[in-house]
């Protein structure tokens, strides 16, 4: 089974954040930290807004409103665009190349009475993984450099999911994917790439980056 996020799906990168008992549309507003007018968009269409920018037109996207669009803030010329669902107990928003989802004030945010992990793969290849509980960020890492770890307290994730034993058996091929798989299997936030496919909520955050 193919997990989401990867880099069959978002070739020049990618952000990722996975957050416990929270619908999409909260996870939205903690976000952005105001309240937002989300619409639905599949990941195809997120693509072909932020390639068009302020010149997107009614043929770019015939399914979709471009009223709609263009109330909401959805078109314009920069930042991040963002895109929530969610899966089991899990909601998960995903970004295209990144990386406003691995900010710390934003992880801070959405981990507060719960639990939240971001992962961040850059198009040219830098990685990064940060793990919160309540608004405390435990662990926030180089996945190539797992013992050098800006975390309060980065004993707790390896601790919950072991994935440093995952990568001393495994050499350094394929680091940052092995230890985020990991990771990801042992916290129960393993979702399918397909459950990205459908119109999911969706915002756009000016000056976000």
């Amino acid at each position: 089974m193919r997990l989401l996020p990867n880099r069959d799906l978002y070739d020049t990168g990618y952000c990722a954040l996975f957050v416990r008992g929270i619908s999409p549309a909260s996870l939205l507003c903690e976000i952005t930290g105001q309240n937002c007018c989300p619409v639905l968009l599949d990941r195809m269409e997120a693509e072909m807004i932020k390639m068009a920018g302020e010149g997107l037109e009614e043929e770019d996207v015939p399914e979709l409103d471009i009223e709609e669009l263009s109330n909401s803030g959805m078109i314009c010329a920069e930042g991040p665009l963002v895109r929530a669902g969610t899966y089991g107990d899990w909601c998960f928003a995903i970004e295209s190349e990144g990386p406003y989802l691995a900010k710390k004030e934003v992880i801070r945010s959405v981990s507060r009475g719960t639990v939240a992990l971001s992962a961040f793969k850059g198009e040219t290849g830098p990685a990064w993984i940060s793990y919160a509980e309540n608004g405390e960020i435990l662990s926030s890492f180089d996945p190539a450099l797992p013992h050098v770890d800006s975390g309060s307290r980065p004993d707790v994730l390896d601790g919950i999911t072991g994935y440093r034993k995952v990568i001393e058996r495994g050499g350094s091929d394929g680091v940052p994917e092995v230890v985020l798989r990991k990771i990801q299997h042992e916290l129960g936030c393993a979702v399918p790439q397909e459950a990205d496919s459908p119109r999911l909520l969706s915002i756009r955050v000016p000056g976000g980056y």
